[in-house]
């Protein structure tokens, strides 16, 4: 039997998110205008809210002690988009298909932003929070419920992503912000392009903001994103946010 790899983070450090480019097809950007903008977001957008610094450079691949986003050409599963996996190192790595992307006419940048926020949030993809019914557990997915919701910065398209407030019970219907956009308005609500996974009776299911969502879903491969492989955006493929096929969490 192989031997089981365990993420590795080191309390009290900001991470150093290596980004390099291993894809032949074009990416259709100015790849340091994104990891930029990428910047931004994470400095304006989800630090304030979550509290979760990192410094994205360039680089030319792997680099040790650090997590990684890398832009690669096709899915090496079916209909994924990107998903989490590890680095030599075991940290957090975020893998972006271009040209899986590119011909679902999806938007890279607004893959990549998904992917980023979720492994900011829940790096070690082991987060749940207790739901709205007796039993029932939610994953700890920022952009999921919210992963048609877009915005631009510095003209790149970013995900919407849930707030802290989302996962709190006990919060009232309209008593504060939910999510960027200001789009949800209690804890636990899907937009109709969301989705959530939920753990219930020792077992893992999702649940969908709509008819149409569920439909696009079962057409998709979702292996490993505790329970699925890609949150999606746009047409029947759509905005990454899975995980690796090894990488499936189980119940909390």
């Amino acid at each position: 039997m192989a031997s089981r790899i365990f993420g590795a983070f080191d309390k009290g450090q900001i991470p150093t998110i290596a980004c390099f480019n291993n894809a032949t097809t074009s990416l259709d950007l100015d790849l340091d205008k994104l990891i930029a903008a990428l910047q931004t977001f994470v400095t304006q957008c989800v630090v304030p809210v979550w509290g979760t610094p990192a410094t994205l450079v360039r680089t030319s691949g792997f680099q040790a002690g650090k997590w990684a986003i890398v832009f690669l050409d096709t899915a090496d599963a079916p209909n994924a988009l990107a998903y989490h996996d590890l680095t030599p190192d075991g940290f957090p790595l975020s893998k972006v298909f271009v040209k899986t992307i590119l011909d679902g006419k999806a938007s890279l940048s607004g893959a990549t932003s998904h992917e980023l926020v979720e492994m900011l949030v829940d790096p070690a993809i082991n987060l749940w929070a207790i739901g709205p019914t007796t039993g029932t557990f939610y994953a700890y997915e920022s952009a999921d419920p919210v992963e048609e919701a877009t915005f631009t910065l510095d003209g790149f398209e970013m995900t919407d992503f849930v707030y802290p407030s989302y996962f709190e019970g006990f919060r009232q219907p309209g008593s504060t912000q939910f999510d960027y956009l200001k789009k949800i308005t209690q804890p636990f609500q899907l937009l109709p392009g969301g989705y959530q996974i939920v753990f219930k009776n020792g077992k893992e299911t999702q649940i969908f903001g709509s008819a149409r969502k569920a439909q696009r879903f079962k057409k998709e491969d979702r292996r490993g994103h505790r329970g699925g492989m890609a949150s999606r955006c746009g047409g029947l493929l759509g905005r990454g946010a899975g995980r690796s096929p090894a990488g499936h969490r189980g119940g909390p």
